[in-house]
């Protein structure tokens, strides 16, 4: 809801059916003018999740756009915002996706608390992308933090149970997970750890997780080693989570863009139908079958719609 809100207000917009709980809702925009805007979930609602709506309509406004986001930053069910800051910037960069994020607050559930601030200036249009070549695995690193009145030892317990299952699997690469205690720029008690992983190419991945009441740490660690490992096994050029989020940027992209996946995603089918019902942006979804692809491969190629800014 704080997120319809949000994009309601950058485009002088008209929403009705905007309350929680609500089946239907109807947005009618007006031109998106950017600016100054405050979304603020008031609780642990993902700030991964505003920036999600909100990013694609600031790059196509009449003026830049500077987006304070408050809630949760590390939340279940959502991008932390370590992911979207290590994992999804980088490759959104490559569509000439341009912003700056600057994290003032981390924040944990069920308060939320947390805060970052988005700067974004407006795209004449997107580039197409072609991430088809995964290469090697050539560095893994990350973090496993605690924050507020939860032990030290928790960081460590994840971050070494993490190392212990990778290694099972990848013997020969320097494995570095920081263990963090946050103090200062933390509101709530919290733990988790992301884990990520760069190619040759450029491609990156990562598996995380998050502590909960009566979960051992060291199964917090297991769980997004696991989730990572999955995740570079099928020798995709993008993890799960990732497939979904550039769906949008295929779309409004100038040209043929491809990209190389493991399984698809219920996500990615949706954000695919979605894309096609909203643009008149085209997806196949083909088996990857050179070498280096097994069962799990797939290449999704979209012919983007070109979208420009008029205002540029």
């Amino acid at each position: 809801m704080s997120g319809l809100e949000l994009v309601r207000d950058m485009c002088v917009g008209n929403l009705e059916g905007a309350t929680v709980g609500s089946s239907e809702i109807t947005l009618t925009p007006g031109k998106i003018k950017g600016g100054n805007h405050i979304a603020d979930t008031q609780t642990a609602g993902s700030v991964g999740l505003l920036m999600q709506i909100s990013l694609p309509c600031a790059l196509f406004a009449q003026g830049p756009s500077e987006l304070c986001l408050k809630g949760g930053t590390n939340a279940e069910m959502a991008p932390q915002i370590d992911y979207t800051l290590k994992v999804f910037k980088p490759i959104a960069e490559r569509f000439g996706v341009q912003f700056d994020c600057d994290l003032k607050m981390r924040g944990y559930y069920p308060k939320g608390g947390g805060e970052v601030v988005l700067k974004v200036n407006p795209v004449k249009e997107l580039s197409p992308v072609n991430m088809t070549e995964r290469g090697n695995i050539t560095k893994i690193y990350g973090r496993a933090f605690v924050a507020g009145v939860l032990p030290f030892k928790l960081a460590k317990d994840m971050s070494t149970a993490a190392v212990r299952t990778i290694r099972k699997e990848i013997k020969d690469l320097y494995i570095n997970i920081q263990s963090l205690q946050e103090k200062d720029k933390a509101c709530g008690n919290g733990n988790g750890i992301i884990i990520i992983a760069e190619s040759s190419t450029g491609c990156i991945f990562a598996g995380s997780s998050l502590g909960k009441k009566g979960v051992y740490a060291d199964k917090v660690g297991i769980e997004a080693a696991e989730m990572l490992l999955r995740n570079i096994r099928h020798n995709g050029c993008v993890d799960e989570f990732l497939q979904d989020q550039l769906i949008i940027f295929m779309a409004l992209a100038n040209g043929t863009s491809r990209m190389r996946t493991g399984p698809i995603t219920l996500h990615t089918q949706t954000a695919i139908h979605v894309a096609e019902q909203l643009t008149n942006a085209k997806f196949v979804i083909r088996k990857a079958e050179d070498e280096h692809a097994n069962n799990d491969t797939y290449i999704i190629e979209c012919q983007g719609v070109g979208a420009t800014n008029p205002n540029l």
